[in-house]
């Protein structure tokens, strides 16, 4: 029996244990119906490992498994909860433009009308503006004839030179094409090749490669310059992160963002300490034992003697790497034992260190889903209430009363969702008091299912994290944007499987995070490479441009 023949039985019951006046019979309906959740649930699972198993026998048999079905084409539950939210966001205020207004007009043309067909009493009245967009692609190819002069006296040879930006084969025309293509439309290095040469330009692949991956010092910087800017810009940074693959081996991106910029780092592992690095600008890793890092001590669970032992050794001080390592090996004698404990000892003076630092921008607050890497890096944490509903939409009761209680739960919940949206339209102390409040309440639900209120639970002792843009009202209330920034890199994974070389890896970041910037930023990526790549450097950096859109944007907040 499925799930919705259960449910078909069970739905002409309308069984309630809170109408069954008699409080036996009411805790009898109320077990066994969360036994029949429970038994659904188990079945399920069962059903998925029995399933697993028949396609490995068929396998070794020399037979096909089940297909396996692309959730985009399953008949599953959503888990995005768009339809849920789309209604509760403000309207939008951006002024719609003309079209003219748009586009850069490049020539103009009269169309006139044949006078021969015109009435004696015709008067002219006006233009009718109609825009043609259109594209001309051609070559540009030059012949530059450089002067050799040779002095006898001097035995010296004397050659004009190039053109500023002029160099090697192809000028810079060709190369931030390539650029763009690779990074801006997510085309592969075949087909740019296959591009170039329909287009009557004849360059090798090992050419095109080698534009892409080398010789970029200066995009390089730039990408450091937008993440400083960007750390500088907001008190709070979004991150989430997704699979790449690096001469096969698994690696992880990840992506730091706020509304100016969105930068990317591509690294081995995803641990704390990892992205620790990446947010202290890749400078050389310190440790410092502080009070800090004895109260983080105590969150990691270490044991009162390690901790006690640690003050003893190291209260107050500064380590750098070699000394750190010098310390892990006198209290653990053993390198097979205590790992866990050498990480959490390492997390906890590293976090410290970058706290107490002042050459690099501290991050103040991290918006996040609930992955234990993101915790405890900075003073505040914001959790992302999309990935907190997405639990309650994957719940799949089968027991009628349990639906309508979910039903009318994640309606409660995204109507409060709503209210913390307008709450950036008030911003009063009384208003944030006011939803704290309504926050307690939504959470004392408790219902006749188990499972839901396990999750209410859940979502009760995150309340800090889920409401710190009551305190901070420019925190998002979603990790959205970071998640954009992850999908980007998952459509490139689909082109390029992987990188092969670490100046790849490097490049891809790089790129990608001008790239994405400058969307946000509403700069043409092209006309940013050409402008680099030619040395002209008549465009403002990206770096300078966040500081710009930033100041604008909370002047244009003091004044509203």
């Amino acid at each position: 029996m499925n799930s919705s023949e259960i449910t078909k039985i069970l739905e002409p019951l309308k069984i309630s244990p809170d109408d069954i006046s008699d409080k036996k019979e009411a805790e009898a309906f109320r077990i066994l119906l969360k036994i029949i959740e429970q038994l659904n649930m188990e079945v399920n699972v069962l059903k998925a490992e029995l399933q697993k198993t028949r396609d490995e026998l068929n396998t070794l048999k020399g037979e096909q498994g089940k297909p396996k079905i692309p959730i985009s084409k399953q008949k599953s539950s959503d888990f995005s909860s768009e339809k849920e939210r789309k209604s509760l966001y403000p309207p939008s205020e951006k002024k719609s433009k003309e079209k003219l207004s748009k586009i850069k007009i490049d020539f103009t043309e009269v169309c006139h009308v044949d006078k021969s067909i015109l009435p004696e009493d015709a008067i002219f009245k006006d233009y009718d503006p109609v825009v043609v967009q259109d594209i001309i692609i051609t070559t540009k190819n030059t012949l530059y004839m450089k002067e050799v002069y040779y002095s006898p006296s001097q035995h010296k040879t004397y050659t004009g030179e190039l053109p500023k930006g002029v160099e090697g084969e192809f000028g810079h025309g060709v190369k931030s094409l390539i650029i763009t293509l690779k990074h801006v439309s997510n085309v592969s290095e075949p087909k740019i090749h296959e591009f170039l040469e329909n287009m009557g330009i004849h360059i090798s692949p090992a050419t095109i490669s080698r534009i892409l991956t080398k010789n970029n010092e200066l995009f390089h910087q730039e990408k450091a310059d937008i993440f400083r800017a960007g750390l500088e810009s907001t008190i709070y940074q979004q991150i989430d992160d997704t699979g790449a693959k690096v001469k096969g081996q698994n690696h992880y991106v990840q992506i730091i963002c706020n509304p100016f910029y969105t930068a990317y780092f591509t690294i081995p592992h995803k641990d704390r300490l990892s992205i620790l690095d990446i947010l202290q600008g890749g400078k050389t890793r310190t440790y410092f034992f502080n009070d800090e890092a004895f109260t983080l001590l105590k969150y990691f669970r270490l044991s009162r003697k390690m901790i006690s032992k640690l003050r003893n050794a190291v209260f107050d001080k500064k380590l750098d790497e070699k000394q750190m390592h010098q310390l892990m090996e006198e209290i653990f004698s053993d390198p097979s034992k205590g790992i866990n404990q050498r990480t959490r000892i390492m997390e906890a003076g590293a976090i410290a260190a970058y706290h107490n630092q002042k050459e690099f921008p501290v991050v103040k607050a991290l918006l996040s889903d609930a992955a234990p890497q993101f915790k405890k890096l900075t003073e505040e944490q914001a959790l992302c209430w999309i990935h907190d509903g997405r639990d309650y939409t994957k719940l799949v009761p089968v027991v009628p009363l349990h639906k309508k209680e979910l039903e009318d739960f994640r309606s409660q919940y995204w109507n409060y969702y709503g209210k913390l949206l307008q709450f950036k339209q008030d911003l009063s102390q009384e208003n944030a008091e006011k939803l704290s409040a309504e926050f307690d309440e939504l959470v004392s639900t408790e219902t006749n299912y188990e499972a839901l209120n396990e999750l209410i639970k859940k979502t009760k002792d995150i309340k800090s994290e889920l409401l710190l843009t009551l305190k901070y009202p420019e925190i998002p209330l979603h990790n959205n944007a970071a998640e954009l920034g992850a999908r980007s890199q998952v459509r490139k994974r689909d082109v390029s499987l992987h990188t092969m070389t670490e100046e790849g890896t490097k490049a891809n970041d790089t790129f990608s995070t001008i790239v994405q910037t400058a969307k946000k930023l509403g700069v043409s990526a092209y006309e940013y490479f050409n402008d680099r790549v030619s040395k002209s450097f008549k465009m403002p950096s990206l770096a300078e441009l966040i500081g710009a859109k930033k100041s604008s944007t909370f002047s244009c907040k003091d004044n509203g």
